[in-house]
């Protein structure tokens, strides 16, 4: 069997969004997943298939543990000489192939899933956007996981239209439509715990709490929306790497009774299942996966109106659209979800029906192992 390693950053990123796809490529390849894990640490739902190797890869940038790093990388490629590599997050991206280069890797695949760079200005919008050019350049095939996005990067010069392609219709991954499914014992069993009627809508926002992920736009048009409808509620998941969470509720303060945190959960499913529409007022999206997992689950968005999402979301079929950082816009159409409820539950319908036709992690799945086939060469029975 050919040998292909994976390289990703952390541990994060495989279980949410990699593991079938790794599992599936191990039906065909030797497998080498390369991320940086603590010792002890391990991938149940792989270790029996794949060899996990530990590598000093860390997020932030650091001159002298990323040469440690690449020397590590270029060590292990020119030792195990892979047919292939596969990189997925930015700074894995850049360092494997660059490695990948110097030890002639014949086959060098990097998956962008969204820029950092695209909302930044000034000397760190051209540091970070010249990394993603000389690491397209590296690779010898880019995939992107929206067409738009892939738009976005063409005419910005960071990839050309030759190297670069989507597999399927978008998302890294695709849906896991047993998973994410609506369930209404679930949703009455959430409610209760959270306190919340079953006539009341709610409104989710699944996501690590980030500025650019627009959750302080998502908690003013909320605390505005509030005041006029009392039966309107936001729950909030998601880990809060910024310190955001005092911000919020100062801002949502006179309707602080209808909000709720939630944190960091496994099982995200069960929170879109309780809940009536998801909001993602993002700044940027390489994709916006959440939104097709809440589709599969029946529940319609309201998203800002930028490359990335404008795949997630059929405009006012499956969703509505909003001006990215434009408050009184969200509230807007948030204030529609409110106010027409057939609509609502219309687009739910919509979208559920779209997460199942054009984005199942089978069709996902079964893409990326075509683009293997034709890039590393193995035939469909791995032989």
């Amino acid at each position: 069997m050919k040998k292909i390693a994976i390289i990703v950053s952390s541990p994060g990123t495989v279980k949410a969004f990699l593991t079938d796809q790794i599992e599936a490529l191990s039906g065909r390849y030797q497998v080498c997943l390369i991320l940086n894990i603590a010792k002890g640490d391990s991938l149940p739902d792989l270790n029996a298939k794949v060899e996990v190797v530990a590598a000093p890869i860390v997020r932030n940038i650091s001159l002298f543990r990323d040469l440690h790093a690449l020397l590590f990388l270029v060590a292990l490629f020119s030792r195990r000489r892979f047919d292939a590599i596969h990189s997925v997050t930015p700074k894995a991206g850049l360092l494997a192939a660059l490695a990948g280069a110097i030890a002639r890797i014949p086959v060098r695949i990097h998956t962008f899933t969204g820029q950092v760079w695209a909302t930044r200005s000034g000397l760190a919008r051209h540091m970070l956007k010249t990394a993603d050019k000389a690491l397209a350049r590296m690779a010898t095939h880019v995939l992107v996981d929206s067409p738009s996005q892939r738009d976005f990067l063409v005419r910005g010069r960071v990839v050309s239209a030759e190297k670069s392609r989507v597999l399927a219709n978008g998302s890294i991954c695709g849906v896991d439509r047993f998973r994410f499914r609506p369930d209404s014992e679930l949703r009455k069993r959430i409610r209760q715990r959270e306190g919340i009627a079953e006539e009341t809508v709610v409104f989710l926002y699944v996501g690590r709490l980030k500025v650019d992920k627009g959750v302080l736009d998502l908690a003013q048009a909320f605390a505005r929306l509030g005041m006029d409808y009392g039966e309107a509620w936001l729950l909030i998941v998601g880990p809060d790497e910024e310190g955001l969470r005092p911000r919020i509720e100062r801002i949502c303060s006179l309707v602080a009774s209808r909000l709720r945190f939630v944190g960091s959960v496994t099982a995200p499913q069960e929170y879109m299942a309780a809940a009536d529409v998801l909001c993602l007022p993002s700044y940027r999206e390489g994709f916006g996966s959440v939104i097709i997992e809440a589709a599969s689950v029946g529940i319609p968005a309201v998203a800002s109106n930028i490359y990335g999402i404008t795949d997630a979301i059929e405009s006012n079929v499956t969703g509505l659209l909003h001006a990215a950082g434009d408050v009184a816009d969200l509230q807007s159409r948030m204030k529609q979800m409110m106010d027409d409820q057939e609509s609502r539950k219309r687009m739910g319908v919509n979208a559920r029906l779209r997460a199942g036709r054009s984005y199942s992690k089978e069709l996902v799945t079964s893409a990326l192992l075509d683009f293997y086939v034709s890039v590393v060469g193995v035939s469909p029975q791995g032989t």
